[in-house]
């Protein structure tokens, strides 16, 4: 077949984009808001300088923004969040010419002009919290995002993957309004259905679920209910869709059509403008991790996640899924503007409203996306 209009974007692939799917991403604040930089738990990952090869992979993706986040908890959360947020912010600064890191939410709309890669720096849990004061604390260091609960129950509230969902407990409530007074992201992925629910009814601003999918299309511990995703939106916040297999869909196949079915989901519950894209992934995806990586990754978690024999979905696990999300989008009969609210632009909105401005002794003021000044 002769492709008319269809491009060839990356070498190491045969795959071919329109000409609009192209131009779309190029024109879009693309932002992934749970995205570590590399899948890689050994310290190399960190250490070496950025090779060429994964240079041009970065550059040639079409994101700007990846929310570089993992989860910490037991006895040595805060320790571990201390070396995570030293050793990647340290990993950006000695590769300025690729990263950038992000205190403002005007940092992502800087770092697209200067064809950059902005790191939004995050965790995935909020048990290195002691106190109140240590989240003023955290984000005078750079950390702009957390997760209220990994998947276990905390000092916060209840993960999605415990028997019983208590909500958030006193505890949790103080860490959420610190959260609001110091410009922090609050975000509920990992956290039960009753401290989802609490979560935004406490929050005066509104929260994400950065990185989860519809429990109406499959019913899975980790994905929202209907019930969660209207409250969320009734707030103004944002829910972030997921490439993680299992998440998608609880059988064979699992494609990026099924991906897309979540975000058509949200957008006929609550509207396009709240839903985006938290992959939960970095580029190349968790079944290019090293075999003993993998397996001890797999074991990490309860068999309620149901692991099958992949964790990415096809079609979306290499550099350039986010073209092929857009075809899709395309497909279905999405405009440009829906197309490009949804791969960034979302979740640039709800950044803007939630991050302080770092100015001493006043009260955290919101930034409004350029286009809407």
């Amino acid at each position: 077949m002769i492709n008319l209009g269809h491009y060839r974007l990356f070498a190491a692939t045969p795959a071919r984009y329109s000409a609009r799917a192209i131009a779309v991403v190029e024109r879009a604040l693309v932002i992934d808001m749970l995205a570590p930089l590399k899948i890689d738990f050994t310290p190399q990952a960190y250490s070496e300088p950025l090779s060429d090869e994964d240079a041009a992979e970065f550059r040639a993706s079409g994101i700007t923004g990846f929310h570089n986040a993992v989860g910490v908890g037991g006895p040595n959360a805060r320790e571990d969040a201390l070396a995570f947020m030293a050793a990647w912010q340290g990993f950006a600064g000695r590769n300025a010419d690729i990263f950038s890191l992000v205190g403002l939410a005007s940092d992502l709309d800087r770092a697209k002009q200067q064809r950059k890669i902005a790191v939004i720096m995050g965790l995935q849990n909020a048990s290195h919290f002691r106190d109140a004061k240590d989240v003023a604390f955290f984000y005078g260091l750079g950390l702009r995002c957390a997760q209220l609960t990994y998947n276990s129950q905390n000092l916060l509230g209840s993960g999605s993957t415990e028997r019983v969902d208590g909500g958030v407990t006193d505890f949790g409530a103080a860490i959420i309004e610190a959260m609001n007074a110091a410009g922090m992201l609050v975000d509920t992925s990992h956290s039960g259905e009753r401290t989802t629910l609490d979560a935004i009814e406490l929050s005066p601003r509104p929260i994400a679920i950065t990185h989860s999918n519809c429990r109406a299309l499959n019913d899975h511990p980790r994905n929202k209910s209907d019930e969660a995703i209207a409250k969320l939106a009734k707030k103004g916040g944002v829910m972030g869709i997921t490439g993680v297999r299992n998440f998608v869909r609880d059988r064979e196949p699992t494609t990026i059509v099924h991906l897309a079915d979540h975000i058509d989901h949200v957008a006929k519950l609550v509207g396009i403008e709240h839903v985006g894209i938290g992959s939960d992934s970095d580029l190349n995806g968790y079944d290019d991790m090293p075999p003993d990586q993998y397996k001890a990754l797999k074991a990490g978690y309860k068999s309620s996640y149901s692991f099958r024999d992949k964790i990415d979905t096809d079609g979306f696990d290499h550099p350039a899924k986010t073209y092929d999300l857009a075809e899709e989008l395309i497909r279905r009969g999405y405009s440009d503007a829906q197309i490009e609210a949804v791969l960034g632009g979302n979740f640039r909105r709800l950044l803007g409203a939630t991050w302080a401005r770092p100015t001493a002794g006043a009260a955290p003021q919101g930034e409004t996306p350029p286009a809407q000044r």
